[in-house]
């Protein structure tokens, strides 16, 4: 059984900073690309930033040079690193692992969600 558990979110002010971590568990030979997607309130969910298993990032145009994602393979585990947080950033934020290849199946899998509140 795959599980992807999220921690580090939580309610911090403008300007402040947040370290998000995602642990893939279960019996996993690899994952493609890891990422961050996050929903607001009334909002669909969007991409935040997105990691390959090579390393290669992308990131949405609204966290460029704020936000930094990286990932440990040996571990499974991908973090986003969270600066200059604004309350726009307020979101649930969830993982994705995507191409997880399990000794059953390939398919993306996603955590359950933090909370990242930002206040002004």
């Amino acid at each position: 059984q795959v599980q992807l558990v999220e921690s580090g979110g939580g309610l911090v002010q403008a300007g402040g900073s947040l370290r998000l971590s995602c642990a893939a568990s279960g019996r996993i030979f690899s994952i493609n690309a890891m990422g961050w997607y996050r929903q607001a309130p009334g909002k669909q969910r969007e991409l935040v930033a997105t990691i390959t298993r090579g390393g290669s990032t992308r990131y949405a145009d609204s966290v460029k040079g704020r936000f930094t994602i990286s990932r440990d393979n040996a571990k499974n585990t991908v973090y986003l690193r969270m600066n200059s947080l604004k309350p726009e950033d307020t979101a649930v934020y969830y993982c994705k692992a995507g191409g997880l290849t399990t000794a059953q199946a390939m398919g993306d899998y996603w955590g359950q969600g933090t909370q990242v509140t930002v206040s002004s």
